[in-house]
């Protein structure tokens, strides 16, 4: 007879008894306000690491920035393809588009013309649709570094920036820049080398619950 395990099989099951897990792991989620309790929770889930709750970085106005946007039909754009697989598009309130550039056609040849890398070209395509919208990263640092020199030559503001640049080169630095650029959109972050696409999938899919559910509509 194949060994058998004893395991959880109810996926309802598994769903409740790991939030309940999360939230008995770090007990100072309690002491956050409801949405932003929600949001970060589910970056926990994400990657088991309740930990994270001391290196996260956020605007104040980050979550209802996001949820409004989301709520209007405003995109979400991805800076890897890997953040827009785990988006659950089912959550999105208003079936918000989502959008990632990384592969179009002509971009490996302006990252070469640039002398920069294919996720920081790929953030020129951004201009037409980013103005209010929620902008996810969780791979390229150099996606994340252009951005904010495009926001600081004038683009159009998104409504928020979910920065986890994950790495040992350049995603310290570059989530360091988006919390002192002052680039006039609010932004939750993760700080020094951890983050992923998990994670920035994590914030998208948390704020999207939010934003369908009223989470703190009355708070």
């Amino acid at each position: 007879m194949p060994e058998r395990f004893d395991y959880i099989k109810d996926p309802e099951a598994i769903y409740a008894q790991s939030f309940e897990r999360v939230r008995a792991a770090v007990p100072s989620l309690a002491d956050l306000p409801p949405v932003l309790a929600a949001l970060v929770e589910r970056i926990i889930h994400a990657s088991a690491m309740p930990d994270v709750i001391n290196d996260l970085v956020w605007s104040d106005d980050v979550v209802e920035r996001a949820v409004t946007s989301l709520r209007q039909g405003k995109p979400v754009i991805c800076d890897c393809q890997m953040v827009a697989s785990g988006i659950t598009a089912r959550f999105l309130p208003a079936d918000n588009p989502v959008i990632v550039t990384l592969n179009h056609d002509d971009v490996a040849a302006e990252a070469k013309t640039l002398a920069t890398t294919r996720s920081a070209a790929a953030v020129n395509r951004w201009l037409p649709d980013i103005e209010g919208a929620v902008v996810a990263f969780g791979n390229a640092p150099t996606a994340l570094f252009h951005l904010l020199e495009q926001l600081a030559s004038g683009w159009p503001k998104p409504a928020a920036i979910l920065g986890f640049p994950v790495g040992f080169v350049g995603a310290t630095e570059s989530k360091d820049a988006l919390i002192s650029a002052n680039c006039g959109t609010p932004y939750i972050t993760l700080t020094g080398r951890r983050g992923g696409s998990a994670m920035a999938a994590a914030a998208v899919n948390a704020l999207a619950i939010i934003a369908a559910s009223g989470i703190g509509d009355d708070a």
